[in-house]
């Protein structure tokens, strides 16, 4: 139970928010993060629906009335991952969950869970907003207005270009394809380091500063979801090369 009080901008436990945003179901069971996000997410334009358990947001039914569901990997009772596989089985909703910084597992089931996407806490508020909106677009949702890439910063490669500027992968048609946060970081990295040999601890350290919170797995996963992504046959890759024993090469020109 929620106490008197709610600070500005949040919303009520369980209240469906009113207005034209899209509503976004805050489902953690840390209360003062529950409204932090809510007051955070009202002042952004989105309309929060702040829950503490995944039974709450389940007793919403079947057709609960929310266009994306923000989802704490560690939650009391049923867990968000397993929460998570519900949500997207009998709902089709698109998911962002929130994962803990401190816990290895954590990074991995982020990126194998099938989420759309995924923040580590502490997280930035822009950055999540951004991503919230970006998944939202991609699901066609009318509140998120298509980007404006006048003024956008494009690297390109093969049939392919990374809008720096929107955070996008885009096709040779223009169409996004969608990249997780750590996706879109590692791939943007490589674009700036065209040609270059990079090792591995290099990009663990342009992943998060601190080598004790990664390990070689969390690389691996990237690496196979980027090439799966970027590359026209994921296992010959033409762009995202490994180089035994010294790290991977990122190469522009397919031909090369």
């Amino acid at each position: 139970m929620e106490q008197a009080g709610t600070p500005q901008g949040a919303m009520p436990q369980g209240a469906m928010p009113a207005g034209d945003g899209a509503v976004v179901a805050i489902i953690d069971d840390d209360a003062d993060l529950r409204q932090t996000l809510a007051a955070l997410l009202a002042e952004n334009g989105f309309r929060p629906l702040p829950l503490p358990d995944g039974a709450s947001f389940l007793a919403l039914g079947p057709h609960p009335g929310v266009d994306l569901a923000l989802v704490d990997l560690h939650l009391r009772g049923e867990n968000g991952l397993t929460l998570a596989i519900r949500i997207r089985e009998t709902m089709g909703l698109p998911i962002v969950m929130l994962t803990g910084r401190g816990d290895e597992m954590d990074k991995i089931i982020g990126l194998e869970t099938g989420a759309d996407d995924y923040m580590m806490k502490p997280f930035n508020p822009r950055e999540l907003i951004a991503r919230l909106r970006a998944v939202l677009r991609r699901m066609g949702h009318p509140s998120v207005s298509p980007p404006d890439r006048s003024a956008s910063t494009i690297r390109a490669f093969g049939r392919l270009r990374l809008d720096q500027t929107r955070r996008e992968l885009l096709d040779e048609e223009g169409a996004e394809i969608p990249l997780t946060n750590a996706e879109y970081r590692l791939l943007d990295y490589f674009l700036r380091n065209p040609g270059r040999i990079i090792p591995r601890t290099e990009l663990l350290t342009e992943l998060g500063n601190d080598l004790s919170q990664y390990m070689d797995r969390t690389i691996d996963v990237l690496i196979l979801r980027l090439r799966r992504k970027i590359e026209t046959v994921p296992s010959k890759p033409a762009h995202l090369q490994p180089r035994r024993g010294q790290g991977y090469v990122f190469v522009l020109d397919e031909m090369a």
